[in-house]
C-alpha cells in the first residue's frame, strides 16, 4: 500500500487504518460520530492526499477540457473552481472532479483516488488537441480543514485575512510552504483545502501547525468513515457509490451541472437521447424514520415489486435517523412518495425526501 506523508501522524494518533484506493488511510481516529460532530460544529483535518492530481497545460487547454467535461469551462477565470464530471461516449460517468482555472492555458483537474489510473489513460486518450497531460498524484499532499472555525484557523497561519469565496483558489505560502488554497470541500461546512509539494517533515510541519492554531477551537483529526457521512447528509454523489459508468449525469441528479448547450463535449449526443427519450429512473434521498440502518445494496420496493436500490446509506449523526441515496423508477416516484427498504428481510417504511438531508 501507498503511505501518504501524513501516515506517521496517524499511527501516533491511534488511527484505525484501513487499504482505501491504494493508500493506508485512517477510517476513524476516535469515534465516526464525534468526528462528524467535530466537523459540524466546529473544525476537523482530513488528510485526503490520496486523491488525484493531474495538470493540463498547452494553448489549447480549456478547448481540451471543455470537450472531456460536462460543465462549461468558458465560465471559469483565474482563480475559480468547477464542480464537473466526464462523460463516455455512452454518457455513463467516468469520473467527477474538481476543474481548477490556473490560466487559461493551464488546469488542474482534481480526481478520485480510486480512478487516477483509469482517468488519465482516459484524457490521454481523447488528447487530440496536443495538451501536456502531467499526472502530478504521487507529488501533492492534500488536508481538507472543514467546519464553521476553519476560517479563522486557516487565517492564523496565512498570517492575514483570506477574501476566497466558495469554489474559488489562491496560491501563496503558508509557513513558507507554496501551496494552492481553495475554498472548497466534501461536508457542506466552510471550508478549506491545501494542496502542497514535500516530505513527511513538511507534512507533519502543517499538521501540527493547524492543530496548534485550532486548539482554541477543539479541532480533531477526521477519519474516511466521517468524511462518508458527512457528504451523504448533503447528498453528494461518491464515485463508485451513487456514480459510476453505469449511471449518467442527469439521472444522478447532476443536470446542474451538465450543459448541454455546450456545442460540443464526449457524452453530449447519448445525454441529450436520454433527456429526449425520459429517464428511467433517478437518483433519490430516503429517510426512515424507525431505528434502522440503510446500506449500499440494500433493496427499495413498493407494493412488494423491486423498484430500485440503495447506493449509500447511513445513520445521519444530526437527524439520528436513517437516509439514503437510492435510484428509484422514475415511474414510481410519480406514483409515491412512501416505498419500503427491504432490511434483513424486513420491509421498512422508507420516505422520499429532499436533497440536502439536513438545512445549511
Amino acid at each position: 500500500m501507498k503511505l501518504t506523508t501524513f501516515n506517521s501522524i496517524h499511527k501516533k494518533l491511534n488511527a484505525k487504518l484501513v487499504e482505501f484506493a491504494g493508500y493506508e488511510m485512517p477510517i476513524q481516529y476516535s469515534s465516526i460520530i464525534a468526528e462528524h460532530k467535530a466537523v459540524r460544529q466546529s473544525v476537523g483535518v482530513f488528510d485526503v492526499s490520496h486523491m488525484g492530481e493531474v495538470f493540463v497545460r498547452g494553448e489549447k487547454a480549456s478547448e481540451f477540457v471543455q470537450e472531456i467535461t460536462v460543465n462549461d469551462v468558458d465560465k471559469l477565470f483565474p482563480g475559480r473552481v468547477q464542480y464537473s464530471a466526464m462523460c463516455y461516449e455512452d454518457g455513463g460517468i467516468v469520473d467527477d472532479l474538481l476543474v481548477y482555472c490556473i490560466s487559461p492555458t493551464e488546469y488542474l483537474l482534481v480526481i478520485n483516488a480510486s480512478n487516477v489510473e483509469k482517468d488519465f489513460a482516459w484524457m490521454q486518450k481523447n488528447n487530440s488537441f496536443g495538451v501536456e497531460l502531467i499526472n502530478a498524484s504521487d507529488e501533492y499532499s492534500l488536508l481538507a480543514v472543514q467546519g464553521p472555525n476553519s476560517k479563522k484557523i486557516i487565517e492564523k497561519l496565512y498570517g492575514k485575512e483570506i477574501p476566497l469565496e466558495y469554489y474559488h483558489f489562491l496560491t501563496g505560502k503558508i509557513l513558507d510552504v507554496e501551496m494552492i488554497l481553495s475554498r472548497t470541500g466534501y461536508t457542506g461546512e466552510l471550508g478549506y483545502e491545501l494542496y502542497f509539494k514535500g516530505d513527511e517533515q513538511t507534512a507533519e510541519k502543517i499538521w501540527y501547525a493547524l492543530f496548534g492554531a485550532g486548539k482554541e477551537f477543539d479541532i480533531q483529526p477526521v477519519g474516511l468513515g466521517a468524511r462518508d457521512s458527512l457528504r451523504l447528509e448533503m447528498g453528494y454523489c461518491l464515485y463508485g457509490n451513487d456514480i459510476d459508468q453505469t449511471t449518467n449525469p442527469l439521472e444522478a441528479g447532476l443536470g446542474w451541472i451538465t450543459r448541454l448547450s455546450k456545442s460540443h463535449f464526449i457524452g453530449k449526443e447519448a445525454l441529450l437521447k436520454a433527456k429526449a427519450d425520459g429517464l428511467k429512473r433517478k437518483l433519490t434521498p430516503l429517510v426512515i424514520e424507525e431505528r434502522a440502518f440503510p446500506r449500499h445494496g440494500y433493496a427499495v420496493a413498493f407494493h412488494g415489486e423491486e423498484i430500485g436500490t440503495v447506493t449509500s446509506g447511513t445513520v445521519s449523526p444530526v437527524l439520528e435517523k436513517g437516509i439514503a441515496l437510492a435510484y428509484i423508477s422514475a415511474d414510481t416516484l410519480q406514483e409515491t412518495k412512501e416505498v419500503q427498504m427491504l432490511i434483513r428481510g424486513k420491509e421498512i417504511p422508507a420516505q422520499v425526501g429532499r436533497l440536502p438531508f439536513i438545512s445549511k
